[in-house]
């Protein structure tokens, strides 16, 4: 039997989404996919708040799909990551790992100790003094708090990633365009700018879904249930009443402005580069008409993202779940891509 990689296991804010997939000859190959529902406030801006109910739902997703693996590759969004191009002292892994807490203290938001830290190089540094490459810092809290829920679920965390490479695992066009990936959740939107696989930019932008269904909420005067129903119905049509129009076009401008402003550091890191293609996923990603509004405000193409694009088969899975969050899907599929048994 072909080897099971760890389960790709992505904890979102309104559900828990896991791929699993399975080595063959040509490549790797989907063979499992769940996802179960999380009840409001049990995971909030990237953080889990409630434990035991990330635990309860994590037993729940394993009876129900029933994975052939406890090992577990876990992604990490937050709004306090921090991922910039730093140029650091070249040194064997061990030595680089016991340095950079010292080398990049003044970059990161939070102590050292505080910190979960990681560098990504760009480029072999050869026999060079120095080596260029993505400083990545995490709060270790969130990431703790992630991985004691996942253990009482008698699961094992045998990698922590970013979700947001992940999302370029899972879902980049290798070729000379410049390319976006925009990961819209519900208090989060990851962004990452690659060229032909490289990171070029990577951010997390404070606003998500839930943003806009409270801005549609209050400039309606209607309850949050209800603006939920009518952005999920309406988007960004014309065809409604106007003052619907007005408020679903003015909730979204702050998400799609912030996605326009990501690409600036390109220019402001003296790169001579611009964006030309854009990919969504996330359940945001979902609003009818959105990417028509990002084609015609940022003047590039736009699509929605394929989570299995780099799959070279796609098994039944259980229950048809992966079709009904396909947009929703690509984290976790990235994740189990990245890991190794």
């Amino acid at each position: 039997m072909a080897a099971v990689n760890p389960i790709g296991l992505d904890i979102g804010t309104v559900s828990i989404r896991a791929a699993e997939t399975r080595s063959s000859k040509d490549g790797p190959i989907i063979s499992n996919f769940g996802h179960v529902l999380l009840p409001p406030g049990v995971v909030q801006n990237g953080a889990v708040q409630d434990e035991r109910a990330v635990t309860v739902a994590l037993r729940q997703l394993w009876r129900t799909f029933r994975f052939r693996t406890r090992k577990v590759a876990l992604g990490v969004t937050h709004q306090q990551v921090v991922v910039r191009e730093s140029t650091v002292a070249n040194l064997p892994a061990k030595e680089m790992r016991q340095a950079l807490p010292f080398q990049v203290r003044d970059a990161l938001p939070l102590p050292p100790e505080r910190s979960l830290i990681d560098f990504y190089p760009l480029e072999d540094p050869g026999s060079a003094g120095t080596v260029r490459g993505l400083l990545i810092a995490a709060p270790k809290e969130p990431v703790l708090a992630a991985i004691r829920a996942i253990e009482a679920a008698k699961l094992s965390v045998v990698r922590v990633d970013l979700a947001s490479f992940a999302l370029l695992r899972a879902a980049s066009r290798l070729d000379e365009q410049v390319e976006a990936i925009i990961d819209i959740g519900a208090h989060a939107t990851s962004v990452v700018v690659h060229h032909d696989g490289e990171p070029l930019i990577v951010r997390t932008i404070p606003r998500g879904g839930n943003e806009i269904t409270k801005t549609v909420a209050d400039r309606l005067d209607i309850p949050l249930d209800q603006a939920e129903e009518l952005k999920c119905r309406l988007g960004l049509r014309t065809d409604a009443d106007p003052a619907s129009v007005a408020a679903l076009k003015d909730a979204v401008r702050p998400l799609v402005n912030e996605i326009g402003n990501s690409f600036a550091y390109l220019t402001a890191a003296g790169r001579q580069a611009r964006v030309s293609r854009l990919a969504l996923s996330g359940g945001g990603s979902l609003l009818p008409g959105l990417l028509d509004a990002l084609h015609q405000q940022l003047g590039v193409e736009v699509l929605a993202v394929d989570p299995v694009m780099r799959l070279r088969g796609l098994r039944r899975v259980r229950h048809g779940s992966l079709e009904h969050v396909r947009a929703s899907a690509a984290v976790s599929v990235g994740l189990t891509l990245g890991a190794t048994a």
